[in-house]
């Protein structure tokens, strides 16, 4: 079954510094979605193991299986635009409409 559109959950301000979770799900994909997460317009880059992502200066966990996105400490470098999309590699992916979040 192809994806319906995920509802995203992007907190419309966040204090620099603080915990910010953002979410992103639906429920009619079978096998289950992956979510990925864009600030911009462009992908972000899911965090391995790898020094990349350090090097990159990533501030975030992102969760392709449930949906979420992390930011442990939010800059004003995350202010953005952010939406998420959901694929289960069934029919088209389906993308949430933009919010904006202001650090």
């Amino acid at each position: 079954v192809a994806p319906t559109t995920p509802v995203c959950e992007v907190p419309s301000s966040a204090m620099t510094g603080t915990v910010v979770q953002m979410s992103c799900k639906e429920t009619e994909g079978s096998p289950p979605s992956e979510y990925q997460w864009y600030r911009n317009g462009v992908a972000l880059l899911e965090k391995t193991g790898t020094g990349s992502a350090r090097a990159a200066n990533i501030t975030y966990t992102m969760n392709k299986k449930s949906g979420t996105l992390l930011f442990n400490t939010v800059t004003k470098n995350d202010t953005g635009e952010y939406f998420c999309e959901a694929s289960n590699g069934i029919g088209l992916s389906q993308k949430c409409s933009v919010k904006r979040m202001q650090v």
